[in-house]
């Protein structure tokens, strides 16, 4: 009698996730065991930025982590995943002001402690947001742990890395040209800006000689720039050394226009003799090439801008206009002037703030550096080592190595207000300068630096300093540093996973991590990235609404591989439910088929059946490829190899045969299979549970179960005595048997309701043993009227024909069958395996294949072309009987 279950006829992923969560968080699933007997594995989150809410290629990155954790949890080891988020410096402060433009307010009316307040206020408004989608995502993050790159901790421990590194002389503070956000008023350090085309114009302008001097026969030379609004601020011209045709001009003078200052031409092997005249202008404070010029040959630097690039004192009559308001001004009045010679539009690459989106300007300011060549080189020199990084896909360890081979100094310091202010103070008198973890003792008579740090500075510590350091004998350190895989995007390797691992080396002596797994972006369905501008962004929690979130973690898991991007389509979405469905229903069918006595535990392998034996093979191979392909981080292969066995081996084969004992009248027949596709979908729902956390759980705890949750179930293992090739060798035989017969059925429209005769001449005596001792399949799958099974059958004159392996099979058909349509589709299965015979053929004849490839991958296209053999020898000789007929 069926068993009544508590499960909906169909999948419904609201329900089942509906306060699953929160079981798991009340009895603290989610924490390390503490059991020292276990091996340690430990994660920390990338901390998502206080900015927003997660996007899908949040969802991606964390559903990856939650995988290994999970898969790792369950094999025993004594997992930590822990959790945190970023301050986000710039991003945050921004996202802030223009929350506060809304009401008309500026930072500036607040003050700088209103202002921090107002953030404090996002930040825990978003942490909340950030911390629900988690929830819903499933992922199981031990919060205890939470961290936070503004925490007391972590602020410690910036203070120690930041007054380390200056006493050993990597951090000193200097005046240089760096790269400055005119709109957050803030340095940004090269990686922070977008390089972008931008519509332009080379404006060609005259600069005439001092004197009576001529060139060419003209009285001035000609110069080219794309920044007519900076010119106020050269100080030279600078021609290439070697180049002959300026020699007898280098020491000459030539007048600015608009201005009148007097620029000498100077000789600097900076300048490219072969781009435009080969004479460029010299502006120091506001180009990093021409800074260095300028520093060669001691030439002043003139700033002409203020922070927020409007023009400055230095300027004249230009004075408070906006740098592309200037421009147009100053472009003018070099026309009514008579300077303007030409005006060429182009398209050229301009840096943008990755924050803002306004085009940065090169600035003279001062600033805080770390001195990077000392720590590149001590990081990549660690990659020689056993204790080196390694990264997934390894085609990224040389984009890392590429980035530190070539690194320039970091400016570390912003001119913000939230983030971590630079522990340096200056003598109100002497202007003397000190750097402590602590505030001087007379505070009263020292100014502390405005300046906040890049906020990559603090997250670049975030392995270690999340485990108590710089406490080195805090338990989580010593027991979880290094970390065993951090999960990250190709897009953040210069950002982040190098800085974390140079500083790690700096600090700790270790690598930060032992893995590094770098996924892609992840793109709309043309391939585009997604993005607010485009409008084709995906919320993951209307997706989780829509199709649940293991619908969305199984795309995301099995969807790409390492290292490449991903393309987000609802039809994915649609074919992922279905896959769960498909579970759903077999569960519950197979659920209300067990009773009180089931349990999943196996009978003695002496009572096992064929199908028995062949799922439990299938199963332990699912089990090696599946474990594998995790350790490889090969999740769309272990994906696929889940998929395959629970649709086609279990769902379509396994449970279709198990409803012949379910149904008949043998009880310990009945029982025992019970018992098996029991001990079959406990170890299938176990392996799927780190992709699909909330419906396996759901499941498992519907059917008979040892333990309280599948979060600390056991994972599965191989079991030597499950291998059986034998078994699959048949199983696979009695498939092909029941596949050629439906196949014929359809081709002859002859429905499964209409009896037919079917006869086997087998071929094999093995074969025929597999058919005779499975009769009751073929019968129920087959529905034959008349079954014969011998080796001695004569083909009948008309009838359809199949050869599968080690046998071939008749189905006469006098009645219905077309001698043409049969010669027709005899020659169309002979052209498909004469494919097959001569793709193994050109497999075998490739040496580098065969010498290469593992023994076993060898011997099977080897089994696999002497089949495809005898098939088309006998489908060949089959043709020529039924055309003799005709």
């Amino acid at each position: 009698m069926a068993k009544e279950v508590e499960m909906s006829t169909k999948y419904d992923p609201t329900a089942v996730e509906h306060g699953r969560y929160q079981k798991w968080l009340d009895k603290d699933l989610f924490k390390p065991s503490g059991d020292t007997t276990q091996k340690p594995y430990s994660v920390v989150i990338p901390p998502p930025n206080v900015t927003g809410k997660l996007h899908l290629g949040h969802a991606w990155d964390t559903t990856l982590q939650d995988m290994i954790v999970r898969q790792k949890r369950m094999q025993g080891f004594d997992t930590l995943w822990l959790p945190g988020m970023d301050h986000a410096g710039i991003a945050t402060q921004a996202k802030v002001e223009a929350r506060l433009a809304e009401s008309g307010v500026s930072r500036y009316d607040l003050g700088r402690e209103k202002f921090v307040d107002k953030v404090w206020e996002w930040k825990d408004e978003y942490a909340d947001i950030i911390k629900q989608q988690w929830a819903k995502l499933g992922l199981s993050l031990d919060y205890s742990r939470e961290r936070f790159t503004f925490d007391d901790g972590l602020s410690k421990a910036v203070r120690k890395v930041f007054v380390a590194l200056y006493k050993k002389g990597l951090i000193y503070r200097g005046e240089y040209i760096i790269n400055w956000d005119p709109k957050a008023r803030t340095a940004l350090s090269d990686i922070e800006v977008i390089h972008q085309d931008d519509q332009g114009a080379f404006y060609h302008v005259k600069y005439p000689f001092v004197d009576d001097t001529t060139f060419n026969g003209k009285n001035y030379i000609e110069i080219a720039t794309t920044r007519p609004e900076t010119m106020l601020g050269d100080v030279a011209i600078a021609v290439n050394p070697k180049d002959e045709r300026y020699k007898q001009l280098v020491g000459k003078e030539v007048i600015l226009p608009l201005h009148g200052r007097h620029l000498e031409i100077i000789a600097d092997q900076y300048v490219d003799p072969e781009f435009g005249t080969g004479m460029v202008k010299i502006t120091p404070a506001h180009d990093p090439n021409d800074f260095e010029v300028g520093n060669r040959h001691d030439l002043e630097r003139i700033n002409t801008m203020n922070e927020d690039a409007t023009l400055n004192d230095r300027t004249g009559k230009y004075a408070g206009m906006d740098r592309f308001e200037a421009r147009k001004a100053i472009v003018k009045d070099l026309k009514d002037q008579g300077y303007l010679l030409s005006e060429e539009p182009i398209v050229h690459s301009v840096g943008h703030s990755e924050r803002t989106g306004v085009q940065v300007e090169a600035r003279l300011s001062t600033q805080w550096f770390v001195k990077m060549q000392p720590l590149a080189e001590a990081a990549l020199k660690n990659q020689e080592t056993d204790d080196r990084v390694n990264f997934v896909p390894e085609r990224f360890e040389n984009t890392f190595s590429q980035w530190m081979e070539n690194v320039h100094d970091w400016v570390i310091s912003r001119q913000l207000w939230w983030g971590h202010q630079i522990p340096a103070w200056y003598h109100k008198e002497t202007g003397e300068i000190y750097v402590g973890e602590q505030e001087p003792s007379d505070p009263e008579n020292w100014e502390q630096d405005q300046d906040v740090l890049d906020t990559w500075f603090s997250s670049a510590l975030w392995p270690f300093s999340t485990m108590g350091w710089p406490n080195e004998d805090a338990a989580d350190f010593k027991r979880y540093f290094p970390t065993d895989t951090l999960v990250t995007g190709y897009d953040i390797i210069f950002f982040w996973v190098s800085r974390m691992i140079f500083q790690s080396k700096e600090f700790t002596g270790r690598r930060p991590f032992k893995n590094v797994l770098i996924h892609g972006l992840i793109r709309d369905a043309e391939g585009k990235k997604m993005s607010k501008s485009l409008g084709n962004g995906i919320d993951p929690m209307d997706v989780i609404e829509k199709y649940g979130a293991d619908a969305l973690r199984w795309f995301l898991a099995t969807g790409s591989t390492p290292g490449q991007d991903i393309r987000f389509s609802y039809k994915k979405m649609d074919s992922a439910w279905n896959f769960i469905n498909k579970i759903w229903n077999a569960s519950r069918f197979a659920i209300m088929n067990f009773d009180e006595k089931t349990k999943a535990e196996l009978p003695d392998q002496s009572e096992w059946q064929l199908a028995d034996k062949w799922i439990l093979s299938r199963l332990n191979s699912t089990v090696r490829e599946v474990t594998r392909l995790f350790e490889d981080f090969e999740f769309g292969e272990a994906g696929r190899a889940l998929y395959n066995f629970i649709w086609n081996d279990l769902c379509d084969w396994y449970i279709e045969m198990a409803k012949e004992d379910f149904y008949g009248k043998d009880r310990s027949l009945k029982h025992n299979t019970q018992n098996i596709l029991c001990y079959v979908l406990d170890q299938t729902l176990r392996l799927l549970h780190p992709i699909m956390p909330f419906v396996t759980e759901e499941i498992w705890l519907a059917m008979p179960h040892d333990g309280t949750s599948l979060v600390t179930a056991a994972y599965p293992q191989e079991h030597a005595e499950f291998e059986n090739k034998e078994a699959e060798k048949g199983m696979d035989n009695l498939i092909e048997l029941i596949k050629a017969v439906r196949n014929i059925r359809a081709d002859a429209n002859a429905p499964l309701s209409s009896p037919i005769d079917i006869q086997i001449k087998t071929t094999l005596p093995e074969t025929q043993s597999i058919f005779e001792s499975n009769q009751d399949y073929i019968e129920r799958f087959c529905h034959p009227e008349s079954l014969q099974i011998s080796a001695d059958i004569k083909a009948p004159t008309l009838a359809m024909t199949a050869v599968i392996s080690g046998a071939e099979v008749y189905i006469p058909l006098a009645g219905l069958i077309d001698l043409n349509q049969e010669v027709e589709r005899l020659q169309k299965e002979i052209d498909k395996l004469e494919n097959e015979v001569s793709r193994g053929e050109k497999k075998l004849s490739n040496q580098g294949f065969v010498n290469n490839a593992p023994s076993q991958v060898v011997d099977e296209e080897k089994e696999k072309l002497a089949g495809y053999k005898e098939k088309l020898s006998a489908t060949q000789s089959r043709l020529a009987e039924v055309k003799k007929e005709m």
